[in-house]
């Protein structure tokens, strides 16, 4: 944008330039032909102003649209906040509606809220004392085998000692 606005302001000053360095040529009175009439007047001076004119038409033409931009975009922001606000509203109602039937599920499945916790006490229970026999034998099983190795080490270091220094 300030680019734009700096090549803007860079074109009009070299124009005010070549006008001002060229005035006495575009004042200069010339035959100028109406078509229907010929009078004398300075054809340079009538060029300028008609570009002029040609130049606020366009501003005008330009300032019109962008208002019209504007005055639309509008509009469709306040569209788009009417129906942000009936989106979460109904967002709102659908979490309020899936909140009392999970409720309401909840409630039919453990009304008393105490009838499921004893058997799976009683299920941990068994199966810990599962565990722990398991364990026990493991760790039996593992003492065994730890004695039995070191039984051959000790034949095997028995019937040759190792040097001593």
């Amino acid at each position: 944008m300030k680019v734009r606005m700096v090549v803007l302001v860079v074109v009009l000053a070299l124009l005010s330039v070549f006008i001002l360095a060229n005035w006495p040529a575009i004042t200069a009175p010339t035959h100028v032909s109406l078509v229907v009439k010929e009078v004398e007047a300075p054809l340079g001076l009538i060029l300028l102003g008609s570009l002029a004119v040609v130049i606020m038409l366009f501003l005008f033409v330009m300032v019109f649209q962008q208002a019209g931009l504007i005055r639309e975009t509008r509009r469709y922001a306040k569209e788009l906040a009417a129906q942000r606000t009936l989106a979460d509203e109904a967002e709102a109602s659908r979490f309020t509606e899936l909140r009392k039937h999970l409720d309401a599920r909840l409630d039919r499945l453990d009304p008393g809220g105490g009838g499921i916790e004893e058997p799976v006490n009683e299920r941990i229970d068994r199966l810990e004392t599962a565990m722990r026999a398991h364990i026990d034998n493991a760790g039996n099983s593992l003492a065994a085998y730890i004695g039995e190795v070191d039984d051959r080490v000790e034949r095997l270091l028995g019937s040759n000692p190792p040097p001593r220094n």
